[in-house]
């Protein structure tokens, strides 16, 4: 998830829906309430670590939180140099990958009706006005870049939607990573403590969506996965053109990148 969330275009969330954690992540994020800061208030330790641990799933959050920390600080450079370097075959793999996903979310559909096309042509639609817009010039203050957490947070947990591409928006990707690279942690703490905050709200919304309007749900982000699809596609078009030798290579890397998550997708549905 830490991975996909560093590249704009690919959502960690469609790595948390290949890899079958995601209904029990958008759950365990929304029990959080903090009700364990009551007794905390009024000294009783013993209760506040008791109701700690029923609303938060430590098992599942810490190996978790971990690995989307580790792969942050470790592949930050590793993306910025692929995409600076080679900007066509990566962006080709990231196309690669969120068309897979959006097959996978297809083949997770019960039925195809009138009322998924249309949530999907909606999805599809308002997200391709929404990359096609220009980045916002924006300064980076604490302020913003708390704002910009809660913001991109959002996103980071929904299949389809790009944390990272709603940070270039918001003229805040580079940034973030060079804070990332030279570990600026006060810009760091901020970001995340808007990220936390965020989360806990959204994930409320998004938990009730998915338990009482599942269908309508997911077609609206294979809709979503279909319209940033403009994102990789004009990188890899300003880099190479439209001519056969420059799109060649591209189209074997997208597929490539395509039959890994198909491929992954198909390992974690067997071992579950």
């Amino acid at each position: 998830m830490g991975s996909a969330d560093i590249v704009p275009g690919v959502s960690g969330g469609t790595i948390a829906l290949i890899t079958g954690i995601y209904a029990h992540l958008v759950e365990a994020i929304s029990k959080i309430r903090f009700g364990f800061v009551k007794p905390l208030l009024k000294g009783d330790i013993s209760g506040f670590i008791t109701q700690m641990f029923e609303e938060i799933d430590f098992k599942f959050f810490i190996p978790l939180v971990l690995g989307i920390g580790v792969a942050f600080l470790t592949l930050a450079k590793v993306v910025t140099f692929c995409m600076d370097a080679y900007p066509a075959w990566t962006f080709s793999f990231f196309l690669g990958l969120i068309v897979a996903s959006a097959v996978i979310l297809f083949r997770k559909l019960n039925e195809i009706n009138l009322k998924n096309f249309v949530f999907a042509l909606i999805g599809a639609v308002l997200t391709f006005i929404f990359v096609s817009l220009n980045p916002i010039a924006a300064n980076h203050s604490l302020p913003v870049l708390f704002v910009s957490g809660m913001i991109a947070i959002c996103a980071m947990i929904l299949p389809g939607i790009s944390g990272s591409f709603l940070l270039l928006l918001l003229g805040q990707y580079e940034y973030m990573l060079n804070a990332l690279h030279q570990l600026h942690f006060t810009e760091i703490i901020v970001f995340v403590v808007g990220a936390l905050i965020g989360i806990l709200g959204f994930s409320k919304i998004l938990n009730y969506l998915l338990k009482n309007h599942e269908e309508v749900t997911m077609a609206f982000l294979i809709g979503v996965m279909i319209g940033s699809l403009k994102v990789p596609g004009g990188e890899i078009i300003s880099s190479v053109g439209l001519s056969f030798a420059g799109l060649f290579p591209c189209i074997i890397v997208a597929v490539i990148g395509f039959a890994l998550i198909i491929v992954l997708e198909t390992r974690f549905d067997y071992m579950e």
